[in-house]
């Protein structure tokens, strides 16, 4: 393999440009999670986020449960190819 050898780096080479969307974006970033750190501590954060998250399986497991009932054969169906793509998938 050939390798180019550049020379070394000088700092004018280096770009620093602060005023690029990604770079606006981190900071508006920072600021948000600086400022949700001062108003929730991490010991109530962590509760109400897991909270939010059980709220949020038990919602989507009752419309699992709606769309089964619903359509019992198409639900049997699908969970049937889906097993047969995770056991073919299994057996390589």
């Amino acid at each position: 393999m050939t390798e180019t050898w550049t020379g070394p780096t000088n700092v004018e080479d280096i770009e620093d440009d602060g005023d690029t969307p990604t770079a606006a974006l981190e900071r508006r970033a920072d600021v948000i999670l600086e400022a949700d750190e001062r108003r929730r501590p991490l010991r109530r954060a962590i509760p109400e986020d897991v909270r939010q998250a059980r709220d949020w399986a038990r919602a989507r497991a009752e419309r699992l449960r709606g769309a089964v009932e619903a359509e019992p054969v198409k639900a049997s169906l699908y969970a049937l190819g889906l097993g047969v793509v995770i056991g073919l998938l299994a057996a390589r």
